[in-house]
């Protein structure tokens, strides 16, 4: 895998989400999601607001970077704020 530069936070982003879709899986096998409504209008099981969410939290930090020159450490607390949001009450 020499192609690509891995480096640290690469790593361990990836690791993460590796983790993440595990942990989903076996809570879903634990417990079958259930649709509901939330503030997104749309009937969403757990893994369609994580999907939203993270592709929300994507969204966040390019804009972050597109529009700011403040901390990325405070870009990503905001892209895990909407995460949260989203899983919760999405």
């Amino acid at each position: 895998m020499e192609w690509m530069v891995w480096t640290v936070p690469t790593a361990l982003v990836f690791a993460g989400l590796a983790v993440l879709l595990c942990v989903m899986a076996v809570w879903g096998r634990l417990s079958p999601p259930v649709a509901r409504r939330g503030f997104l209008r749309i009937e969403t099981d757990r893994g369609d607001r994580l999907y939203i969410g993270l592709i929300s939290a994507a969204v966040v930090l390019a804009l972050w970077m597109a529009v700011t020159d403040l901390s990325m450490w405070a870009a990503l607390g905001v892209a895990l704020l909407v995460v949260v949001v989203i899983g919760r009450w999405g």
